[in-house]
């Protein structure tokens, strides 16, 4: 799995590199992720991928352009960030998988800090 990391941080570094993001867009997934089947990727990310593939060529190419093209080029920017993030989020996913991480797991409200006995200030002082 360690291949489609370091694939995924490929992406991620030309997405957030300068320059036009579509144009970043682009080569980010047809020089590194293109290529990735779906069914190489571990289960938990597979579908968020599919999503990524078909948000990424669902345009029909005119005059020889390719498919990953036509698509970002009909996108707008709001959509090309979805993209991006879309890949940010499978590359933080698979570095979880590859490190045996667990989710992260948000704080609730009610979750109040636990304070050692020691610390707290006795009401008589």
């Amino acid at each position: 799995m360690s291949n489609h990391v370091d694939r995924f941080y490929a992406a991620v570094s030309a997405v957030a590199g300068h320059g036009d993001i579509k144009q970043r867009l682009i080569g980010a997934f047809e020089e590194h992720l293109a290529i990735i089947e779906n069914d190489e990727l571990p289960v938990v990310v597979r579908q968020e991928f599919i999503a990524l593939r078909n948000l990424m060529t669902g345009v029909e190419p005119l005059n020889g352009e390719g498919r990953i093209r036509a698509t970002v080029r009909k996108m707008s920017i709001f959509e090309a960030d979805i993209c991006a993030r879309k890949m940010l989020e499978i590359y933080t996913d698979l570095v979880r998988l590859d490190d045996g991480l667990p989710d992260i797991v948000p704080l609730s409200s009610d979750d109040q800090p636990v304070v050692p006995p020691f610390l707290v200030k006795s009401a008589n002082s």
